[in-house]
């Protein structure tokens, strides 16, 4: 299984949700994250080549999230409709 972690902001976020919302994330982030594949699930949300910014979505939930070697960094966290401002 590939490890996640939150940054701060994307911490804060998260915390503010109501429990069985988070609950269904951390359940989803590690059934996305036990396949051999977890990209497979993602959509690649940078148009920019120079880094790779995904996202997964989770019912009306987002989470989106940077591919690196350890693992992937969670970037943000939120409603659909809210977070892409």
């Amino acid at each position: 299984m590939i490890n996640y972690d939150f940054t701060r902001y994307a911490e804060k976020e998260f915390l503010k949700l109501s429990p069985p919302i988070q609950k269904r994330i951390i359940n989803k982030l590690e059934f996305f994250l036990s396949h051999s594949n977890p990209l497979a699930f993602a959509t690649n949300i940078n148009t920019a080549a120079t880094q790779a910014t995904y996202r997964f979505r989770i019912g009306d939930y987002r989470v989106i999230f940077d591919w690196e070697e350890t693992g992937i960094l969670i970037l943000r966290v939120g409603h659909r409709r809210e977070i892409y401002r």
